[in-house]
């Protein structure tokens, strides 16, 4: 028997692997001058996107900031800017002996706390009503923010006429209830409240708009286990609501203080003086800056007050951060 030599039939040849993608080219450097071109425009076009901001802030923040407190060091008058008199820091120990100085920190401080607290507490509280399903809640945010964006002239001028003392509706609102007409704009007391009440009027739905933004950004998870353990829609915004509102309500003490410090339009068009009524009674400091420099002529001493500002403002900023900061620590 013979033995066959011949390979058994196994069918087609299996197909062969396929080959691996080609590794993608990297690229060439430029040759010549490209090279050193390239990698200094990925190094500098970061630097050169960035720069028109600083160099707008070095010309208008930067340098009428230094040009400022160089000049609060020199006798200079509005009539003759060109010559100056070198002082060192007479102008500044000339504020603390000005009792006028000193009247004037003390109203803007009581205006800053009349127009902040009430603004920041209304605001929360709009803020928490407009947070739930309401109808017509964009009409809501669009008016509460139209106050804002009204001008400070119109409203201040609107306000002085509410307040004025013989024909003002709010005088007229108090003698149907039986309470003598207030003098708005001489009486001590009642001056302040009259330009605290403009600011809070301006200011209030601005902030109910910031808070209401954050309290969108608190997880519903927190409310409905809150209402599950059987907490109140008060003990839900005493726990949860205002916890998670702490940074921005910092945020909102921050801003307010500043724009407490600086108040100038508001206390200058409620009567129309500089001199903050007839006995200084709601002079700020702002106006007082601008008495000195544009109502008597003295720069010097005017650009001294604006710097007295500014480290206030730092001050306050520093302490209400540093609070911020102890409070944050305790309860961690």
């Amino acid at each position: 028997m013979a033995l066959s030599t011949s390979a058994p039939n196994r069918g087609p040849d299996p197909a062969p692997p396929p080959s691996p993608a080609p590794a993608p080219a990297r690229p060439r450097p430029a040759a010549g001058l490209r090279a050193p071109l390239f990698r200094w425009d990925q190094k500098a076009a970061p630097y050169a996107f960035v720069a028109p901001f600083f160099a707008f802030f070095a010309a208008f923040g930067l340098f009428p900031l230094l040009y400022t407190a160089y000049v609060s060091l020199h006798r200079v008058e509005l009539q003759t800017s060109d010559r100056m008199e070198w002082l060192g820091l007479r102008n500044y120990t000339r504020l603390i002996e000005d009792p006028f100085f000193w009247n004037a920190l003390r109203n803007t401080f009581t205006i800053g706390v009349l127009s902040t607290v009430p603004q920041l507490l209304m605001a929360l509280g709009l803020a928490h009503l407009l947070n739930y399903r309401l109808r017509g809640r964009t009409f809501f945010r669009v008016a509460m923010l139209m106050p804002y964006a009204t001008s400070v002239a119109a409203a201040t001028l609107v306000f002085a006429q509410l307040f004025g003392r013989d024909y003002g509706l709010i005088n007229w609102l108090l003698g149907t209830v039986g309470i003598s007409p207030v003098d708005w704009q001489a009486n001590t007391v009642a001056s302040q409240i009259g330009v605290s009440t403009v600011v809070t009027w301006r200011w209030t739905g601005y902030n109910a708009l910031i808070y209401l933004a954050g309290m969108q950004s608190i997880p519903g998870e927190l409310y409905e286990s809150a209402a599950m353990d059987g907490a109140s829609r008060w003990q839900q915004f005493l726990h949860v609501t205002v916890p998670g509102l702490r940074p921005t309500i910092l945020f909102t003490v921050v801003v307010s203080t500043i724009g407490a410090t600086q108040l100038f339009g508001e206390p200058l068009l409620y009567e129309g003086s500089a001199a903050g009524g007839v006995s200084h009674q709601y002079q700020t400091l702002g106006l007082y800056m601008y008495e000195q420099g544009w109502g008597f002529f003295h720069l010097g001493r005017a650009a001294a007050i604006a710097w007295v500002m500014f480290l206030l403002i730092v001050v306050l900023v520093a302490v209400n951060a540093a609070i911020a900061r102890r409070r944050s620590r305790t309860e961690g």
